[in-house]
């Protein structure tokens, strides 16, 4: 397939909604660095103001890397190449930084650990769920989503209609955590675990699978925002230097306003 093939069937709808996330997410990170490492009042507002948005636009990065997965050669591949760059994230801002003298930054288990984890979880039933009905996959998680979403407050529940309680001894440690399951005294800067999010993501890969039988519309292969595609392409680099980036670039800019004061 020539590179004008390629162009063609490439879903540039997805690439634009990616880095739509990837944009949002650089400015809601920076707003944090901002306010808890540097103390702007500013940034404190903008994060605040922006963190009821948090969600939806995190959700849309999880639900687009289901989708992908409908479209990938190796999903097992892309998880492990994942999860080895979520492990570099980890040994970067837990053990590194701090090293450094730089706190707060520590990310066990964020976004890249879950999506690593959600692809490899995908990749070992990958056959069986090409059998299953789409949509009966997407009413599914829809139904699981809102009843794992307590998980962190100890309950599994449909608000008063059916709870069942997590064991409270499980919330003493954090080797759950990557469930949602940890201690009061868990720290992560960047924390998304597998429940419920691992809904979300298989959402959006039943979704994919049913846009591969019935095929993608036409509208989806057009590229309408070039700089949000190109951002979408880029997207696990760009989450991986933002942080770092961002956190140079305000301290270099302190450096230089002390030097006028």
């Amino acid at each position: 397939m020539n590179k004008k093939e390629l162009s063609q069937n490439r879903i540039y709808f997805f690439d634009e909604l990616r880095g739509l996330a990837v944009f949002c997410m650089i400015f809601y990170h920076a707003f944090f660095i901002l306010d808890s490492m540097f103390g702007y009042e500013w940034a404190a507002f903008l994060f605040e103001f922006f963190m009821p948005a948090q969600p939806f636009f995190a959700g849309l990065f999880i639900f687009i890397c289901g989708m992908s997965c409908s479209l990938s050669r190796s999903n097992a591949k892309r998880g492990i190449r994942l999860l080895a760059c979520a492990g570099v994230v980890t040994l970067f801002t837990a053990l590194i930084m701090p090293a450094l003298g730089f706190d707060g930054m520590e990310i066990y288990f964020g976004i890249l650990h879950l999506l690593a984890s959600c692809i490899l979880i995908y990749a070992a039933f990958e056959k069986t769920l090409k059998n299953a009905s789409a949509l009966a996959g997407i009413f599914l998680c829809a139904v699981l989503y809102p009843f794992f979403s307590g998980i962190r407050s100890g309950f599994l529940n449909y608000g008063e209609l059916f709870a069942l309680e997590i064991p409270e001894k499980l919330y003493e440690s954090d080797w759950l955590a990557p469930l949602g399951i940890y201690s009061p005294d868990f720290f992560s800067a960047d924390y998304f675990p597998i429940f419920p999010n691992i809904f979300i993501f298989f959402a959006g890969a039943f979704a994919g699978r049913y846009f591969v039988q019935n095929s993608f519309p036409e509208w989806m292969h057009k590229s309408r925002a070039p700089f949000l595609g190109s951002l979408g392409r880029k997207a696990l680099i760009i989450y991986i230097v933002h942080m770092p980036a961002v956190y140079i670039l305000a301290y270099v800019f302190e450096l230089i306003i002390n030097l006028f004061n």
